[in-house]
């Protein structure tokens, strides 16, 4: 099959474009003539065909605009079997709705946000392409039914398919290969029980409620660990009022988190929205149990008490009380549970659920509006 994706650069190597870059090469290693359709700046894959979107250098509400628009040049031709975008584009088969719906996102806020023009227009081109898209694959059940329920998609269009992880990357192996060198780079002592926060974008991804928590745990040897990009200010600043700043270490963005799952004990996402979210594969993967937040579609893999515990994104007793818990857990009765978890949620997996989507595609052309 001949398919194109249509998909932002995904050379900084997030959860998401981990995700984004995993599928691909899947689809490339089951036999798909794969070509990829992005903007500047996209890094060459084997096997797969690239073609550039040139944007000149704009503001971000007209570069989401000018983005939809000059997609819709580029696929006119349609020499594709299936046409699949990850943006909000304006011409496609299957919409992959990986960030789930902006609507919802701008709702999370504990504060309502002011609908800029940038706001303005990523709502309009998502309510279109809501409406106009043959097929909708949502990343989880939460992102499912929260389409459903905000713009009114039929359920014979929308399916999920969930994200898969690389099992090997991130493998309960890894502990004996990164654990000891990890935490001596970064000064944690090798006893010391290690929460891990893994996301970029702190707000959203509820840093200050992890820190909260953290300062509540029982364990004043404990460390915590950041690791993602964010303006860190006000979360040092709360830190020091929480007198827990001696016991944060904050890393920044790396390209090689499995180091730190390996040398981490728990992670903690307590995330006021999450599509999905990879780290909560990856890090099952690698045999860590995860706090998660009610709010995320990576709650749903997770067994209450066993690989992890699902929490309220601004319950910060309740993700205390978590650690606490999992704090006097054996190590390695959690960590073969987290990593069976995981498991199911193959590359391969992911492939033929969208090989079930593919195979509805030309019968949706010819009676879709």
């Amino acid at each position: 099959m001949k398919l194109l994706i249509i998909a932002r650069p995904f050379v900084f190597h997030g959860g998401v474009e981990r995700a984004t870059a995993g599928l691909v090469a899947a689809l490339v290693n089951h036999g798909h003539d794969v070509h990829l359709l992005s903007p500047r700046g996209q890094a060459p894959m084997a096997g797969v065909t690239l073609h550039t979107l040139f944007l000149p250098p704009l503001p971000s509400a007209v570069r989401a605009l000018a983005l939809a628009v000059s997609a819709r040049r580029a696929v006119a031709a349609r020499s594709w079997d299936v046409i699949q975008s990850h943006e909000r584009t304006l011409d496609q088969d299957v919409y992959r709705a990986g960030e789930g719906c902006h609507r919802a996102y701008l709702a999370s806020h504990a504060r309502p946000r002011a609908r800029g023009l940038y706001h303005r227009i990523v709502l309009a081109l998502e309510r279109r392409v809501f409406e106009r898209t043959p097929r909708i694959v949502a990343i989880a059940e939460i992102g499912r039914r929260e389409i459903a329920s905000l713009y009114g998609v039929a359920a014979d269009r929308l399916t999920v398919v969930y994200n898969g992880v690389d099992l090997e990357r991130f493998h309960p192996r890894n502990r004996a290969l990164y654990r000891a060198g990890a935490r001596a780079e970064s000064g944690i002592p090798p006893e010391a029980f290690t929460v891990l926060f893994v996301g970029s974008g702190f707000a959203r991804k509820g840093l200050a409620t992890a820190i909260e928590a953290f300062a509540a745990f029982s364990d004043r040897r404990s460390r915590l660990v950041v690791l993602g990009r964010g303006d860190r200010r006000d979360y040092r600043d709360l830190a020091m009022r929480l007198a827990v700043s001696e016991r944060i270490v904050w890393l920044g963005a790396l390209d090689h988190p499995e180091r730190w799952y390996a040398g981490a004990d728990i992670v903690a996402l307590p995330s006021r929205y999450e599509p999905f979210g990879n780290v909560h594969l990856e890090a099952l993967a690698a045999g860590l149990p995860v706090i998660a937040s009610a709010r995320a579609g990576g709650a749903e893999v997770i067994a209450e008490g066993v690989n992890g515990s699902v929490v309220e994104p601004t319950d910060a007793s309740a993700l205390t009380a978590a650690l606490e818990h999992f704090r006097q857990r054996a190590a390695t009765e959690v960590s073969d549970a987290a990593r069976r978890s995981a498991e199911p949620y193959t590359y391969a997996a992911q492939v033929d659920g969208f090989v079930r989507v593919y195979a509805t595609v030309t019968r949706a052309r010819c009676d879709f509006p």
